[in-house]
């Protein structure tokens, strides 16, 4: 079995020393370095330059730059997407975004996780656990999104929160760790 085979397994693979990943960062950070060095008066190339880095994209999307991921074929976003700039997507598992998801400035989505005993973590070991984020969901600055987690619809997550467990659909929540503070199905005022 390859690093990338155990790593879409789930199980625990060699990140740092398999040369076939490597080489895929590689060819990704090169991407990466093209997109955020692309004029911002020039769109159509940065589309094209995120149409070959992403895995899938919508008809209607924006990622500000500077923009940096580890793969880029993991990363799936839906239709209406924006990311403002300083977005992190560490993508060794799969990192899915529905329709109509809107993420604030210097926010970070990691798939990785690294063992706790100092001889696996040195020797380059870690796991990659996939992020999913449902419809409509908006995401202030500066958050962070912990490997394995779900984030249901509708959703608004708080600027600053530490994301480490799954978030319901239809809440606001913020947070470290982000906590649920209240529900978007029931009648609040305008001012909320």
């Amino acid at each position: 079995m390859t690093e990338k085979e155990k790593c879409q397994a789930r199980m625990l693979y060699d990140a740092n020393n398999d040369l076939d990943l490597i080489k895929e960062r590689e060819w990704c950070k090169c991407r990466c370095h093209e997109l955020n060095n692309i004029s911002p008066d020039n769109p159509d190339k940065r589309r094209q330059v995120l149409k070959s880095l992403l895995g899938k994209v919508g008809q209607q999307f924006e990622i500000l730059s500077p923009f940096y991921c580890d793969y880029g074929y993991n990363i799936e976003i839906g239709e209406s997407f924006f990311a403002n700039h300083n977005l992190v997507i560490l993508d060794g598992a799969k990192v899915t975004f529905g329709d109509n998801v809107f993420i604030g400035p210097s926010c970070g989505f990691h798939t990785a996780t690294h063992p706790l005993d100092v001889e696996r973590r040195n020797a380059g070991l870690e796991w990659a656990h996939p992020i999913t984020v449902g419809n409509n969901v908006w995401f202030g600055a500066n958050v962070t999104v912990l490997p394995g987690v779900t984030i249901g619809d509708n959703c608004v997550i708080g600027a600053g929160s530490v994301v480490t467990h799954d978030i319901p659909a239809n809440v606001v929540a913020f947070g470290n760790p982000c906590r649920v503070h209240r529900s978007l199905e029931q009648p609040h005022n305008l001012d909320d």
